[in-house]
């Protein structure tokens, strides 16, 4: 059985969804600090590797906060249709819940937790 959500239960998620991108967003910003400050003080190949191998993972978790937002903010634009075509009825109406978006969400956060982890092992063996 699908599950239906109201429009407002949907842009309440999407909102929690792009708050929590924005803050990963800030995360890897000090994350890319922190893997500069290493390789400053450490100029051994092992620390290069390590430390491109860091930034590579944070472009690829920077490139997949960009699609989720997307993603959302695509959700959020057909809502807004959905509204301006039937606003009288908009309250009572109900839409299919937003599963992909939400699963999208929950692999990231679990991926982004372990490079987070990784990092941290890193930053303490070599700061």
């Amino acid at each position: 059985m699908e599950t239906t959500k109201t429009i407002y239960q949907l842009h309440e998620e999407h909102k929690t969804w792009l708050n929590k991108l924005l803050f990963y967003k800030d995360e890897l910003k000090i994350m890319a600090n922190r893997i500069m400050e290493v390789t400053e003080k450490n100029t051994s190949n092992e620390v290069r590797s390590l430390a491109d191998h860091f930034q590579n993972q944070l472009i690829i978790q920077k490139e997949q906060i960009d699609i989720l937002n997307h993603d959302i903010k695509s959700h959020e634009s057909y809502l807004q249709k959905a509204v301006q075509k039937n606003p009288n009825t908009i309250e009572h109406e109900k839409f299919s819940d937003h599963i992909n978006h939400r699963e999208s969400i929950a692999v990231f956060e679990k991926l982004f937790r372990e490079l987070r982890e990784e990092l941290i092992d890193f930053l303490s063996k070599w700061m």
